[in-house]
């Protein structure tokens, strides 16, 4: 028969506890990097990025995908990585996907209603590898439902997605494509009587 040491309770306890705090600490830190959170999502908001004052924030989506590019002939002589058009896919607060960002720009939600934007302003990211944030007008463009009444859109907390310093430079490349990860949070914005 193998015995087992026994210890007394109050380091028992003493046990459970850094067990129970190492645990809970593995947990925060998984949710604290799934799709839809931000570390730094407390940053304030550029004033040139701020909605009407007759505009709420609804609700905020978390984007990852990426931003796609084409190599063409620069207008100023040789060639230059174009913006084409962004592919993400939108996750809510629980970390569900809850919709898709695309070409427009426009955001569709699964229940089938779509919002596309127009750039109203713009503010560079604080590294160069990052897109900037933007504030833009947006109207309905399709079924009612969670984007029929949004208003103004923000980008905000952009990681990446801006195009290669390489890779386009000879009319070779002419044609070719790629896509830059990124990261971002979309915040929608309603009149506020609505």
């Amino acid at each position: 028969m193998t015995s087992i040491p026994t210890t007394s309770s109050s380091s028992s306890f003493f046990n459970f506890g850094l067990v129970a705090a190492a645990l809970g600490a593995i947990v925060l830190s998984a949710c604290a990097f799934g799709p839809g959170a931000r570390a730094d999502s407390a940053k304030p908001v550029p004033a040139a990025l701020k909605p009407a004052d007759n505009e709420r924030a609804a609700f905020t989506w978390h984007a990852v995908g990426a931003q796609i590019y084409e190599c063409r002939a620069s207008d100023k002589g040789g060639w230059a990585w174009v913006f084409v058009a962004p592919e993400a896919n939108l996750f809510n607060q629980k970390e569900e996907k809850v919709g898709t960002h695309g070409a427009g720009p426009s955001w569709t939600a699964l229940d089938g209603s779509k919002t596309v934007g127009v750039v109203k302003a713009r503010v560079d990211a604080e590294s160069p590898a990052n897109i900037p944030q933007l504030l833009l007008t947006a109207k309905s463009a399709g079924a009612p439902g969670k984007m029929a009444n949004v208003t103004s859109v923000q980008r905000l907390n952009t990681e990446g997605g801006n195009a290669s310093a390489t890779g386009c430079a000879v009319q070779a490349d002419a044609g070719k494509r790629v896509k830059e990860g990124y990261t971002a949070d979309y915040v929608f914005f309603t009149a506020k009587n609505s």
